[in-house]
């Protein structure tokens, strides 16, 4: 299982960023699929994460800080998991990450900078 980030970049208090993660290995028909972040001297953290269901069987959670502002979605035809954020804040700069988790084993991508700054 292969994911591929993109999307970060610098952007300022109250902008949008849109983060797209491309998976290999048809992972979208079998695995929950999450964005983690981290930024230094911090534990990894669950930002938001999207299960395997379909239309009203499909689940998403979301992180306390980042409800309301942030959406996750998952295109299965083109194997897209997006995370659109809005109304980004200082304390949203982080090192993102794409997570695909089945069975308890995880795969991951390599990350993609997000910094908010004036």
């Amino acid at each position: 299982v292969q994911l591929v980030e993109s999307g970060g970049g610098l952007v300022q208090p109250g902008g949008s960023l849109r983060l797209s993660c491309a998976g290999s290995g048809r992972v979208f028909d079998y695995y929950n699929l999450a964005w983690y972040r981290q930024s230094p001297g911090s534990q990894r953290e669950l930002v938001a994460e999207i299960n395997t269901g379909v239309g009203s069987r499909q689940v998403k959670s979301y992180a306390e800080s980042v409800k309301g502002r942030f959406t996750i979605s998952r295109e299965e035809s083109n194997e897209i998991v997006s995370l659109q954020m809005t109304d980004l804040k200082p304390e949203d700069s982080a090192v993102y990450y794409c997570n695909a988790n089945v069975g308890g084993i995880h795969s991951w991508g390599q990350g993609t900078q997000v910094t908010v700054a004036s």
